[in-house]
């Protein structure tokens, strides 16, 4: 088993690296992006109305985090299996996921200002590095139901 380790340390240390930078940003996330919704989720939320926002600064804010976020998880994705092709799936998958989240983002924050609950969750799949934790399983599963 040590050998196993030994052999693979240099995905090892950049998948640490990578794990280390989702840390980063999730411990600057004050300092780096515009999300007055920061504030607003952490505290009671449930009959508050939505902050003032910055619409522009918002959308791109949380572009940038996601974008960030996907660039990290697709450098770990890669890391891990090495394959250009789950490379290209993983990718083509963020795109879709980050044009179906801003548009359900920005629906729910102009028509149903009442659905907070929502865009809690609409926001943390935008935030939150989620995906990564979804995609490597399944890649993986994929891998050895190949290999049978």
């Amino acid at each position: 088993m040590l050998s196993k380790l030994l052999q693979h340390k240099g995905k090892i240390i950049t998948a640490i690296f990578i794990i280390v930078c989702f840390g980063v940003i999730r411990a600057f996330e004050g300092k780096l992006f515009y999300d007055p919704f920061l504030a607003y989720f952490e505290s009671d939320f449930k009959d508050a109305p939505f902050p003032s926002i910055d619409s522009f600064r918002l959308f791109g804010g949380l572009l940038f985090r996601y974008l960030l976020n996907t660039l990290l998880s697709l450098l770990l994705i890669y890391t891990l299996f090495q394959e250009v092709e789950i490379l290209k799936f993983s990718a083509i998958l963020y795109v879709f996921f980050l044009i179906l989240l801003l548009g359900m983002f920005f629906v729910i924050i102009n028509y149903f200002k009442d659905w907070s609950w929502l865009l809690f969750y609409v926001r943390r799949f935008i935030i939150q590095p989620i995906f990564v934790l979804l995609f490597i399983p399944a890649f993986y599963y994929q891998q050895q139901n190949l290999k049978k």
